[in-house]
């Protein structure tokens, strides 16, 4: 059991290689002790079944109550009868504080409500791997807080793996027990919070501790300003 962080460019992509959604060109990708890349299609949907995911901005469904949104798994992937699914669904909603909300539609939500919501639909099925992909973007301090307590809590309680992707960096490393750092199709440093804070890389130092001076320039290449300015002789 483990929270693991990803930052840097590339993250959404190795999302997409460990569901099977992009298969990957060099190496190997292993879930849960299968080769990913051996697989195929009915293999990929199985074992998405043991996968939950949290979206970037919720992806909740508009045009389904909060009750149906955290009930959609059970109902397409079980054979639960309706008394038993209802339970599930007030237990997971209670787990994420929103229980009282179940007869709302997301539109009726805050950011941080849908979020939780959907973080409630993704443990649904008591996954054995969860994949969020970017949990505190466009989200308040509060809100932020109660995610990332919501991730730790909920990643003990499953007794699952957890990858979070994400460039809040600070708040991932607050609550992450192993970092990776991706940049360019590099692995350009990995190891506990507290490794990857003392990092001597310029690169990874700049990233975590956003120093606007450093390896990564924010200025596009172009060509000398006196020469765009016709100052020139």
């Amino acid at each position: 059991m483990a929270i693991l962080g990803v930052s840097g460019s590339g993250k959404t992509t190795l999302l997409r290689l460990i569901a099977g959604v992009m298969r990957a060109q060099k190496g190997e990708v292993w879930v849960n002790g299968a080769l990913v890349n051996a697989m195929n299609q009915s293999d990929i949907y199985k074992m998405r079944r043991q996968l939950g995911v949290m979206f970037q901005f919720g992806a909740l469904f508009t045009d389904l109550s909060v009750y149906d949104n955290v009930a959609f798994q059970m109902r397409e992937h079980t054979n639960l009868p309706e008394s038993m699914i209802r339970d599930l669904v007030m237990m997971k909603l209670e787990a994420v504080g929103l229980r009282g909300t179940h007869a709302l539609l997301p539109a009726a939500l805050s950011g941080g409500m849908a979020r939780r919501v959907a973080l409630a639909r993704a443990i649904a099925l008591d996954p054995q791997l969860m994949l969020y992909d970017e949990p505190f973007t466009g989200l308040d301090p509060i809100a932020m807080g109660v995610i990332s307590n919501l991730i730790k809590q909920l990643n003990k309680a499953l007794g699952a793996t957890s990858i979070v992707v994400t460039h809040d960096v600070q708040e991932a490393l607050d609550i992450v027990d192993y970092v990776y750092y991706l940049s360019d199709g590099e692995m350009l440093a990995q190891g506990t919070p507290e490794s990857i804070r003392a990092s001597p890389d310029p690169r990874v130092r700049q990233f975590v501790y956003g120093e606007s001076e450093g390896p990564v320039t924010y200025q596009h290449p172009s060509r000398p300003l006196d020469q765009d300015m016709r100052l020139s002789a």
